[in-house]
């Protein structure tokens, strides 16, 4: 084991899908097929084997947090207000941190009964395409400097206040935000918080996103299958594009494959692989979780910060 997860422990999939007592997954396959990502090909026994687990000792640790309020509440001689349960979710472009963010929002609306589980990506912090061009930062889009990271630690403050909040809207079918329209986040039991940027923040010293969150997870793998998966999603997102000229990616719907599959790799090298290598993959040992997906997106192994 590297220096870099030595205190984290390393536990096979085999080690983990037998620290929760086997249940059914509470949610059927048509629904877990509907919101994992184009190429995910996750299935109900990962479900089962993998995020049951995960459900449950999140349990543990807002059990802990809620005692140690009260504790706190106790001893500053006030009641203190309640506060949900912040969960950030990171890891490079096109390595499932969408399905995994979506199926923790079901898994956690079914385990705590009527629980309001917000969840929300950090596109809609993404400063707009004419503000990019300004600042010359359009093929920067993605590093730190492309995020107006001051709104969105603003927002966490407000949500860990107990305070709704508005947040732009990112559309990656005209791949910016979309202008006039506002997503309403109420103050909510659980808020899962998902972006390649939710461990960094360069532009204040004082203050991370990580101090905001009460369980933080990673979503790990090799280089080599991150690229195949980024460059078949890019092909699914053209097949997608080839009727809608409003779409970003319809213009490249004109080419030939093969320059098509030359671009995508150029802006895979060029730009996702250095944010990957420069500054999200750095952050990997801030998580409280890595989650290691194998070749075919299973995950094999988990490390859980001791």
């Amino acid at each position: 084991m590297t220096n870099e997860f030595i205190h984290f422990d390393k536990i096979s999939r085999e080690t983990w899908q037998n620290l929760h007592r086997k249940s059914r997954a509470p949610l059927s396959a048509e629904e877990l097929n509907s919101i994992k990502s184009f190429n995910d090909q996750i299935n109900l026994q990962d479900v089962v084997d993998v995020y049951l687990p995960l459900t449950h000792l999140i349990q543990i640790y807002k059990r802990a947090k809620e005692d140690l309020a009260f504790s706190k509440g106790i001893f500053l001689q006030k009641n203190l207000k309640k506060q949900p349960f912040i969960i950030g979710i990171s890891g490079s472009v096109a390595v499932g941190k969408s399905t995994t963010s979506r199926l923790l929002q079901i898994l956690l609306s079914r385990t705590f009964d009527n629980a309001k589980v917000e969840l929300v990506t950090t596109d809609g912090f993404l400063y707009p395409n004419a503000i990019l061009e300004e600042r010359n930062l359009l093929n920067r889009k993605g590093f730190p400097e492309s995020y107006n990271m001051e709104l969105l630690l603003d927002f966490l403050d407000h949500l860990k206040n107990g305070q709704s909040y508005q947040i732009p809207v990112y559309s990656h079918e005209i791949y910016d935000i979309v202008s006039h329209e506002k997503q309403d986040i109420e103050a909510a039991d659980f808020v899962i918080v998902e972006g390649i940027n939710v461990f960094q923040n360069p532009q204040n010293e004082h203050l991370y996103m990580t101090d905001f969150f009460d369980f933080s997870i990673y979503v790990d793998a090799e280089v080599e299958n991150i690229e195949k998966w980024y460059l078949e999603r890019f092909m699914k997102l053209l097949d997608l594009a080839k009727n809608d000229s409003n779409n970003f990616y319809h213009r490249f719907t004109k080419q030939n494959e093969e320059e098509v599959i030359a671009f995508a790799k150029n802006i895979w090298k060029t730009i996702n692989l250095v944010n990957l290598t420069d500054y999200i993959k750095p952050t990997r040992n801030r998580a409280e979780m890595i989650l290691h997906k194998s070749e075919n997106h299973e995950i094999d192994e988990i490390y859980l910060k001791k």
